[in-house]
């Protein structure tokens, strides 16, 4: 994996406060719905979605009494100004959650949240049949005995396994060939035995194959333990680092590791050296990154010769090296942090290569440097690069260099090979898809793997020949039961914003679908951190198109869809393009009567949360119903306090609220500063009481106050998962057990019983 990548999911994975494309899919979240019931024609009135005096089970619930929590006003003074907060005493701390003996506090908000589970379940009570029908209909194409295309690395092929029935991965290795009998790495069920929660980080093995080091952790707080197994007796060695991201970086001696630690925001503040068979209150520390808007990470090259530590924010870089040869060595700062200045670095051949943006390359562009000279005024340019054309990475390999680039919003791969000649981009015989490199480890390679995807195509895993560039299918995701993907279409349209950008719109349906008004359509939305929302396929969207629904994706500003200007204007004090975006596409869909106001469904998550709770305050007459997951909703009173994790760190992508430029802006946009007394549309927000991206007060907060001012009676339901964290259920199955709730609130807002 190419060090751009990584950095991609960290900040996915750091608040997205969704589909990552190698989720990840923790964000993310995107939970991808789609497309109204044609078949339904003969059903009632009352199950037309298109009837504005259609009924539905939840209205019908409506009488239900709600939860009312206590107020209990608290004064959040800022720059003179003074916003009152009536369920601020919903925030607890980490102590407090995790003490074996709820306080007071502890148990009001613990028995608000349960109030509110217990709420949903009433209100949602006569759908129960139909989530129970639409976990078993997305559980069913799913193939249970499965695996993933083995990889090779370092003498063995990898391979990841699922069994029937079985929530967790088995992981294995065989030595040679693939016709060598399997040696068991980790069997997930079997350790996530007696946890609510269970994932694993890292899984790195050392040089010599002997020794597997992985991150574990149980309570879904992005905390892990990293154990050590001896892959030869299978037992584990008695060393134990806790509080970790869950990786290591081996040296090449067998027995230095490098690891991150966190501090209490939980933000990677230090590089620790440990060897292995020592107490862990022994091991050295090599990095402290004392700026709390950075954070710190550590990786090997790609050639294997040194172990890089980095250290980032939004809007610069920094990174220093060592021989992986000679760990106890002191680090060498490549080039000093500069603010403005983002670069990312990897190594081969006995040259640097840079991913940068230096000389004012917006759309970033690739330098080499030498190893004895690798300051910024030792950089040169690498071949020639078009500044409209995003460079999103670099993957290095002995003879070939692979550039990910982002060609007017569609992701390409450009092979070069080092010996010259012209480059090439993969063909992939499809006009708009998602294609990026996957696993790719051994740098002697000649054989490229990628991972492929479009809003009707199946992920599909590639070997590409770089040399013969022969495209070899390894394997299609098969999804059971009878899909045919000619039975949908997909389509891009632009469509003109309030100020004359034209922001993309992808959307799927299955064929037949009428664009008269009458069908409804669900619009997902993300637009932060310049996270680009590339389409995909999810097989458990197929219980929606299949039922008429259209998925749109709106690319709206924030991301990085059309290149890192793209994303700069949709940041900072140029939020509202985000917002104003994706409204303008959702009037785009019913204005070209791909549905109506009676049909139109928004869905976000994390940040996209933030998205769909400030297009509600703005347009709350546009959707008939919204899904706010995991939702970032009180902006200022998070980004005002810095012992909350990520709050530091983002102070470039949203901006400082201490400055009161920032801090009006802030608040003149944020969902929960901005709740008024109107009708607002059906809502179902979710939550998880251990999420540490976007802490559960949040969206809690958010519906005590919504309920008190909203002035109609649409649903307001919210759904809090007591055991879990931001990327909610742990289990390959039991997390559509939440998806399938959500299907059955938009299903029946929709008036579609079945």
């Amino acid at each position: 994996m190419s060090l751009d990548k990584t950095r991609r999911q960290m900040i996915h994975q750091c608040h997205d406060k969704v589909n990552s494309h190698l989720s990840t899919k923790t964000f993310i979240i995107l939970f991808s719905l789609a497309v109204f019931l044609a078949s339904c024609n003969q059903q009632s009135k009352n199950d037309n979605p298109e009837s504005k005096d259609a009924t539905n089970v939840m209205m019908s619930q409506m009488d239900l009494t709600p939860p009312n929590p206590k107020i209990l006003p608290q004064n959040l003074e800022a720059h003179g100004d003074v916003r009152v907060d009536n369920y601020y005493w919903m925030k607890l701390s980490d102590e407090q959650k995790m003490a074996a003996v709820p306080d007071s506090q502890t148990q009001e908000v613990l028995d608000y949240l349960n109030a509110e589970n217990a709420y949903r379940e009433k209100v949602m009570a006569d759908l129960k049949p139909l989530e129970e029908s639409l976990y078993k209909e997305i559980v069913a194409r799913i193939k249970q005995d499965d695996s993933s295309v083995p990889y090779f690395l370092n003498g063995y092929w990898y391979v990841t396994k699922f069994e029937e029935g079985k929530e967790y991965a088995i992981r294995s290795r065989k030595k040679g060939s693939l016709d060598a009998a399997d040696e068991l790495l980790l069997d997930e069920n079997a350790l996530a035995k007696g946890h609510s929660y269970y994932a694993t980080a890292g899984r790195n093995i050392s040089p010599n194959n002997q020794i597997l080091a992985y991150g574990e952790d149980t309570l879904s707080r992005r905390k892990y333990n990293i154990k050590f197994i001896d892959l030869s007796t299978g037992k584990y060695l008695t060393d134990v680092i806790p509080n970790t991201t869950g990786g290591i970086v081996w040296a090449n001696d067998n027995k230095t590791v490098f690891y991150t630690q966190k501090d209490a925001a939980l933000r990677s503040y230090k590089i620790f050296r440990h060897e292995l068979g020592t107490s862990v209150a022994k091991d050295v520390e090599v990095f402290h990154e004392k700026d709390e808007t950075f954070s710190t990470f550590v990786f090997k090259s790609k050639s294997k010769k040194y172990i890089i530590i980095g250290s980032s924010t939004t809007v610069s870089n920094e990174y220093l090296y060592v021989d992986a040869d000679k760990p106890t060595s002191t680090f060498t700062i490549f080039q000093p942090r500069v603010r403005d200045l983002e670069y990312s670095i990897n190594h081969i051949n006995g040259k640097w290569y840079i991913r940068t943006n230096k000389d004012g390359a917006q759309n970033f562009k690739v330098m080499t440097a030498e190893e004895g000279a690798t300051g910024m005024a030792n950089w040169k340019d690498f071949g020639k690069q078009d500044p409209e054309i995003l460079v999103e990475g670099i993957e290095l390999f002995d003879k070939y260099m692979v550039v990910s680039e982002r060609v007017k919003g569609i992701t390409q791969l450009k092979v070069q090979a080092w010996a010259g000649g012209e480059p090439h981009y993969v063909n992939f015989g499809e006009d708009a898809f998602t294609a990026y490199a996957s696993v790719n480890p051994e740098a002697s390679s000649e054989t490229l793997r990628i991972e492929f995807t479009s809003m009707t195509t199946p992920s599909t895993t590639y070997d590409y020949n770089m040399s013969t560039k022969k495209l070899e299918m390894k394997k299609q995701e098969e999804v059971l039961g009878g899909f045919d993907k000619n039975n949908y279409q997909s389509e891009r349209v632009y469509v003109k914003a309030r100020d004359g950008k034209e922001v993309p719109l992808s959307i799927v349906y299955k064929k037949g679908f009428k664009k008269d008004g009458s069908q409804p359509v669900l619009l997902y939305g993300y637009g932060s951190y310049g996270y680009s929302t590339d389409p995909s396929f999810n097989s458990e969207n197929l219980s929606l198109l299949d039922r008429g629904f259209a998925f749109a994706i709106a690319h709206i500003r924030g991301g990085e869809d059309l290149g890192r200007p793209w994303y700069y204007d949709g940041k900072l004090l140029k939020k509202k393009n985000t917002f104003y975006d994706f409204i303008d596409c959702g009037d785009f869909l019913v204005n070209k009567k791909y549905t109506s106001k009676d049909g139109l469904f928004a869905m976000g998550g994390s940040a996209g949360g933030l998205l769909t709770g400030a297009v509600v305050n703005l347009r709350p007459d546009l959707w008939k119903g919204v899904i706010v997951a995991v939702p970032f909703v009180d902006v200022v009173t998070t980004m005002l306090d810095e012992s909350i994790p990520l709050t530091t760190g983002e102070f470039d992508e949203w901006g400082n609220p201490k400055q009161k430029e920032y801090y009006d802006y802030m608040k003149s946009y944020s969902p929960y500063d901005n709740i008024e007394k109107k009708d607002y549309p059906a809502l179902f927000v979710t939550t998880g009481y251990h999420d540490s991206q976007v802490q559960y007060w949040e969206p809690a907060k958010y519906v005590a106050k919504l309920r008190a001012y909203k002035t109609n009676n649409n649903p307001l339901l919210l759904y809090c998962n007591m055991e879990v964290g931001h990327g909610g259920a742990s289990g390959r199955f039991e997390r559509y057990k939440e998806t399938a709730m959500e299907f059955a609130f938009i299903l029946d807002l929709a008036g579609i019983a079945k």
